[in-house]
């Protein structure tokens, strides 16, 4: 039997499922909610699996659960800080919760860990646009105005 035969099969000869796979399978079919199933019965066999937290972020986010794609996002950052992938996914789930210091932190260290040859180039041009529109926006005070509104001009403009 061929080594990767006995991957395929248990110790008795029975065919293991690989819940990652059909899991990643599930998510081409647009299926969420089963592919999530499977990637939790994937971390049964492979609790520390990084790459089915990230899967699992990418469903929860499909099926607008935020807060869950937030938490597995950091489990996998927890098991491998240098994934692009769940930088990337997690620095616009802060975006759009208004955590804008968190993202930024996740923006950078995902430009600063992607490479062109690996990292879709698509997804590293909207990063740096996005960090640059971040870093380029005025803090917000607590009553909703700039806080450098005081140091501008109030008219108008010219005219």
């Amino acid at each position: 039997m061929a080594w990767w035969k006995f991957w395929e099969r248990g110790a008795g000869g029975r065919r293991v499922t690989d819940y990652y796979e059909e899991g990643v399978a599930l998510v081409r079919q647009e299926r969420h909610h089963e592919a999530l199933t499977s990637f939790r019965l994937a971390l049964r066999q492979r609790p520390d699996d990084a790459a089915t937290l990230e899967q699992m972020a990418v469903v929860y986010t499909h099926i607008d659960l935020p807060d869950e794609a937030v938490k597995s996002y950091q489990r996998a950052l927890e098991l491998r800080p240098t994934s692009t992938s769940a930088h990337y996914g997690l620095a616009f789930l802060l975006l759009k919760a208004g955590h804008t210091e968190a993202a930024v932190v996740h923006l950078e260290a995902f430009l600063q860990r992607a490479k062109s040859d690996r990292d879709d180039p698509r997804q590293m041009e909207h990063a740096r646009r996005t960090l640059g529109r971040v870093k380029a926006s005025k803090p917000v005070g607590p009553d909703g105005q700039n806080e450098d509104a005081a140091d501008t001009d109030a008219s108008p403009g010219p005219g």
